[in-house]
């Protein structure tokens, strides 16, 4: 595991968003910090706690300085652990910012890749556009679907979903994690061109 320099930026920081807390964990708003620990597993780091109100790790993807963070303030102030970790990090053009989380509008099992743009309505983006002052960052968008009949949205993201619906996502995880690679090597146009023309794909297909 690579430990980061203070004075040395790092090239992608990549935040997962989610809720700290065993109680949350297996959530549907806990996919973005999923993610996360998914690249850390594969690049054999372990997230630690550190002074940004956030697990982290560091490492080497495909030659280049990654950061790895799931912040440990809850989802709806997310934007003041990610503040600190750009801080911390160096990373001075938001473009370098990945932000991984799950997303209503998507149906279960799409991914988008996104650059800047509108927020819709997620609380944790909402904190970071906040704290940071831009929405400049890069999204990687987690399809998670509507809550079924009447079901409010905040209880539809915060329970488990069940086996079934477990397994898609896990997949979808784990393409999430792979467009993470896939930013860090060839860019954000790259994956959104792979990803999103994917998704489109489903959509003509559905």
């Amino acid at each position: 595991m690579l430990r980061t320099k203070r004075d040395t930026p790092t090239d992608l920081l990549v935040v997962g968003l989610g809720n700290p807390g065993a109680e949350f964990a297996g959530t549907r708003h806990n996919a973005g910090a999923d993610v996360v620990e998914r690249l850390a597993a594969r690049h054999r780091a372990r997230l630690r706690a550190g002074k940004e109100q956030a697990l982290a790790a560091d490492v080497r993807i495909d030659g280049k300085r990654v950061a790895l963070a799931f912040p440990q303030t809850f989802m709806n102030d997310s934007g003041r652990s990610v503040a600190a970790l750009v801080r911390r990090h160096g990373v001075e053009d938001l473009r370098s910012l990945v932000v991984v989380h799950d997303e209503l509008d998507l149906p279960l099992g799409r991914l988008q890749v996104k650059e800047g743009g509108g927020l819709a309505g997620h609380n944790g983006l909402k904190s970071i556009r906040d704290h940071l002052h831009s929405a400049d960052f890069v999204r990687i968008r987690i399809g998670i679907g509507k809550p079924p009949g009447r079901q409010h949205g905040a209880d539809h993201v915060l329970r488990r979903p069940t086996k079934a619906q477990r397994s898609e996502l896990e997949m979808i995880e784990e393409e999430a994690a792979d467009a993470v690679e896939l930013i860090v090597s060839a860019g954000v146009a790259a994956a959104m061109n792979r990803y999103n023309r994917r998704a489109s794909e489903g959509e003509d297909e559905a």
